[in-house]
């Protein structure tokens, strides 16, 4: 396998369901890392995307959240819905979905 262009790490953090933090396993991250790797074999995207499930990568108040580097965005509130758009627009194209953005202030 050679160097990924661009490498998504999907925290995957399970706490207990009354835990004051909450964590992204709660709020479908799960689901959302099954959606990434679905997307990267249907579009055979291996030499350019790599996607790792991690713990805890940040505000989990603000899962579920996905992070991909090089660039170091931190998308938060992360659905299904929006795995298409990540691959899409930043992903493959490049440029980052702005309305999933962590804010400034956390990230």
């Amino acid at each position: 396998m050679s160097k990924p262009l661009r490498h998504v790490f999907v925290c995957t953090q399970n706490r207990p369901p009354a835990h004051p933090r909450g964590s992204c396993a709660s709020k479908g991250a799960v689901a959302v890392l099954q959606a990434f790797w679905g997307e990267l074999q249907k579009r055979q995207a291996y030499e350019k995307v790599s996607i790792t499930n991690s713990g805890c990568i940040g505000p989990c108040e603000l899962g579920a959240n996905v992070l991909v580097y090089p660039e170091g965005v931190l998308y938060r509130g992360v659905t299904l819905e929006d795995v298409n758009e990540i691959f899409d627009s930043h992903l493959e194209g490049g440029t980052p979905v702005e309305r999933l953005l962590a804010p400034k202030a956390v990230w």
